[in-house]
């Protein structure tokens, strides 16, 4: 078995290992691209960008991949899948239309209100005028009521301003629409949202677009500093633990979110098959979905898969063929925790370059797994920082407090220059 995993983060180190790990049969031969320096140890890397979709079509059919999994969510949007599909070539990935779940905040929350999945109250603005006379309306409350700014597209998990007053708003609205926060194509529309209360979590889930299977539910902390102070990042630190969803809640979001979301994506025609994100506000009048990825989360993944006991090949398999039906998903009792390392300047400008130390001490910690993120080898074959999130210390253990106290001690363990870490990973307020 050939596989092909899409991507260089952390994501794809913890898919990648995965797949190595918790295979029923033979090993598959597993190719990352481009991968960094932790995945190379882990599977062969590929010197392909991730949105280069015709080259990664044209790797495939050249080394006879079986199944390809995308784990960021550019590749999708660009159109992967349809490349791969109309190259008969197995890939587990939504469409360029469905991917649009994420890659267009407008089209998910029209989606979620022509299908009525609960979610917050929201206004399109097409400019920064029109955005700023929405906010200036009163439709979303006075001068000192939070209110949510998103970016339309894709922005790297920094599209997204949760600002505590409406002068925090419209100076958002200004940098994303006319300063270039987050790209312009991305933020050539925002979306405008009630800001909702309650805790946050995350619902990931396998689909081949009829059926689905559950992960566990996670939790993860978006702002840089300790006490979720600071600006958004794409995630500084996960959980899964019994206490995210109670059995009642879940089986709530399941009937009025999940299943919805897939029933309206099949009458829409939308050919949605991967993994589907759903993020979510617990709210006093119910759950209320935040928003939709169409792939895995960061760190979510890694907190994830370290409780998976199945085959990774067979599940990701059964969703591209459109059999997941006939699989069963198996999952181990611990809870689990993913603490991200970052370097000096994240999320605006990460430093790299640095050398890192420590690694192999860190690694041994029982119960710990170490994913690269933003790593590189330098010639003298040290690894060296390449990015904001550099590593994600990741632990199991029969509670929470264990895998953390895992996590924490092997972190302890790790050096390099500028490297910080929130110390309150699973503390929520």
């Amino acid at each position: 078995m050939n596989v092909l995993v899409i991507g260089s983060g952390g994501r794809e180190h913890a898919l990648c290992r995965t797949l190595a790990r918790n295979s029923a049969g033979p090993r598959p031969r597993i190719f990352c691209a481009p991968g960094n320096a932790g995945i190379c140890e882990d599977a062969v890397c590929v010197h392909i960008g991730a949105t280069d979709v015709l080259a990664l079509a044209d790797f495939a059919e050249r080394e006879r991949i079986d199944l390809t999994i995308p784990g960021g969510e550019s590749s999708l949007a660009a159109g992967l899948a349809d490349e791969f599909a109309r190259r008969r070539l197995n890939v587990a990935g939504p469409t360029r239309s469905a991917a649009r779940l994420e890659s267009s905040k407008a089209f998910a929350k029209e989606f979620m209100l022509r299908h009525r999945i609960p979610t917050a109250r929201y206004r399109v603005a097409d400019s920064s005028a029109e955005a700023l006379g929405i906010l200036r309306g009163g439709e979303f409350g006075g001068s000192d009521a939070p209110v949510v700014v998103k970016a339309d597209g894709l922005a790297a998990g920094k599209g997204v301003v949760v600002a505590k007053d409406r002068a925090e708003a419209e100076r958002a609205v200004v940098e994303m629409m006319e300063g270039g926060r987050v790209g312009n194509e991305a933020a050539g529309r925002v979306v405008i949202e009630e800001a909702l209360a309650g805790r946050e979590a995350s619902l990931l889930l396998w689909t081949d677009g009829r059926d689905y299977r559950l992960m566990p539910p996670a939790r993860d902390h978006k702002r840089v500093g300790e006490g979720d102070a600071g600006p958004n990042t794409g995630g500084m630190g996960a959980i899964t633990s019994p206490d995210v969803l109670d059995e009642e809640t879940l089986a709530r979001c399941v009937r009025e979110i999940v299943e919805p979301t897939l029933e309206g994506a099949r009458a829409d025609g939308l050919d949605f098959r991967g993994v589907l994100f759903v993020g979510l506000m617990l709210t006093g009048e119910g759950p209320r979905v935040l928003e939709y990825n169409v792939r895995f989360g960061d760190p979510e993944t890694q907190a994830i898969l370290v409780r998976l006991r199945s085959d990774l090949y067979s599940i990701f398999d059964a969703v591209a063929r459109g059999r997941l039906g006939e699989v069963d998903v198996e999952w181990s009792d611990d809870a689990s925790a993913c603490v991200v390392l970052a370097a000096r300047g994240y999320p605006e400008q990460p430093e790299t370059g640095a050398r890192i130390e420590g690694l192999e001490e860190a690694a041994g910690v029982e119960g710990v797994q170490i994913f690269h993120a933003g790593t590189a080898r330098a010639e003298d074959g040290s690894v060296v920082t390449a990015g904001g999130r550099v590593l994600g210390v990741t632990a199991t253990g029969a509670t929470l407090s264990d895998a953390l106290a895992r996590c924490y001690d092997s972190a302890s363990r790790v050096r390099w220059d500028g490297l910080h870490y929130r110390r309150d990973i699973g503390k929520f307020s």
